[in-house]
């Protein structure tokens, strides 16, 4: 116990030392001081940590929480400065391995088709919705070009400039593909009844948070998880799967998650079919013949 307790306090320490760096840059535009610093955050948050977050005390909790949006605002930066660099190109999409994280998110979309197509067996969604696709939609890019090729993909995000970078990297693309995908200026909150409408939906959340406390969210929210999945390797994702429920069964689901909270059981967690990378949870909504019963995985 006491050698657990040491390693927790190294790595709170380790963290603190990185959160107060990060604070104190200039700008979270890329350059080599901003990409070791976030290189040194990733690599202090991949391996299996004792830490549990619920005890940290309320300083380490803001710095926490304050490490989020620094992490969020400097990925944002860094999409944006990408997508500007493959818009010069005559076909951006020619291009996308420049991203240094373009791998990642090939693999995360394979992660997240993998658990959907296990848990809603024999969907073929022709309608899909990602929410929060940002300046370089490459989840729904990837899902679009590989697993989903015969689904329209709506991509929404509140920016507006987002939207217009993300556009431009589609000049050239192949007609199949770019017809198949269009970019909508919108917060999600105002989403609630164009989002119903669609067979799927895909929703990216914000880096650092923890899986289980977005489970939470999801189920209080009419859905009932069905798996939380974590990759075991250098990847710092978290997959939600959770199927919308009626009334009734939602009112159940949170009880359930009530009584789990109160006797300290975690939501059923399953092992990742693959690898991947870019923290984002993905949420799926099936429709098709179940109206009253539509799929999310978050």
């Amino acid at each position: 116990m006491e050698a657990q307790n040491q390693e927790v306090a190294a790595l709170v320490e380790k963290i603190a030392g990185l959160h107060a760096a990060i604070s104190k840059l200039p700008s979270l535009s890329p350059s080599a001081e901003v990409d070791a610093l976030f290189t040194d955050l990733v690599t202090a948050c991949v391996p299996a940590s004792p830490v549990d977050v619920a005890k940290l005390g309320p300083e380490a909790q803001a710095m926490r929480e304050e490490l989020i949006r620094l992490c969020s605002a400097a990925e944002g930066h860094l999409e944006a400065h990408y997508a500007d660099m493959l818009a010069a190109f005559d076909n951006p999409l020619d291009h996308l391995a420049r991203f240094p994280y373009y791998g990642n998110y090939v693999n995360l979309s394979k992660l997240e088709y993998d658990l959907l197509v296990r848990y809603v067996p024999g969907i073929a969604p022709t309608r899909v919705a990602f929410v929060g696709s940002g300046p370089l939609p490459f989840s729904s890019l990837v899902l679009a070009a590989h697993h989903l090729p015969d689904a329209v993909f709506d991509n929404y995000d509140r920016c507006g400039a987002a939207n217009e970078r993300a556009r431009r990297l589609f000049r050239g693309a192949d007609e199949g593909l770019g017809a198949r995908m269009a970019f909508h200026t919108a917060d999600v909150a105002t989403l609630t009844g164009e989002l119903g409408a669609y067979d799927v939906v895909f929703l990216a959340a914000l880096v650092g948070m923890a899986a289980e406390e977005k489970a939470g969210d999801v189920r209080r929210g009419g859905f009932d998880v069905l798996a939380v999945c974590h990759p075991e390797d250098e990847v710092i994702n978290s997959v939600i799967v959770a199927r919308k429920v009626g009334a009734a069964a939602a009112a159940a689901a949170a009880r359930r998650d009530e009584l789990a909270d109160s006797r300290g059981v975690v939501l059923p967690v399953v092992g990742p079919p693959s690898t991947c990378c870019k923290v984002e949870a993905s949420a799926v909504e099936k429709a098709e013949e179940f109206a009253a019963n539509k799929e999310l995985s978050v």
